[in-house]
């Protein structure tokens, strides 16, 4: 079940406030200190990544954070159910593995040099890097297709001291 569950409309200027909220509710279930800036930067990338998505795609929906801490570690996953997503099935996710396991598939431009989708190749370069950035970041992220669209799902152990 979880802690706190976010959910914020796709602006930019919203991405602070969850990294504030994400660094607050890690805080309080015992991430470690040290790890509280990485946290902080890998939600700000997954959230911008989702903004920019809906951006693009021109999707009206909120942007969905859930944090969760279970008995031995903390999760933050980020959905972002684009028009995109809804297209796909739920386990065939458009997104690569954040460690490089199979790489997305990019629609090549038509002969006039515009993109072959609504989406342009921009915004899903930016999804790639945020993706890259998130898994430098944080040693244990997954990246699937669920019911709320593409989710990141970005885990950090706690803090065994904070446990006892």
């Amino acid at each position: 079940m979880p802690t706190v569950e976010l959910l914020f409309s796709a602006l930019p200027e919203h991405v602070r406030t969850a990294r504030l909220v994400a660094a607050a509710v890690a805080r309080r279930a015992g991430v470690d200190e040290a790890v509280l800036d990485e946290v902080r930067l890998a939600v700000g990338e997954a959230c911008s990544r989702a903004v920019g998505l809906y951006r693009s795609s021109g999707a009206d929906r909120p942007v969905r954070v859930v944090l969760t801490e279970e008995e031995k570690k903390f999760s933050i996953e980020v959905g972002d159910k684009s028009p995109e997503a809804e297209d796909r099935p739920a386990d065939a996710a458009s997104v690569p593995s954040a460690r490089g396991d199979s790489p997305a598939e990019h629609p090549e431009p038509l002969p006039d040099g515009s993109p072959s989708s609504s989406d342009s190749s921009e915004a899903e370069d930016e999804g790639q890097m945020g993706l890259a950035v998130i898994s430098g970041l944080v040693d244990d992220v997954e990246v699937f297709s669920g019911e709320y669209g593409d989710v990141i799902r970005m885990s950090w152990p706690l803090n065994p001291a904070a446990l006892s």
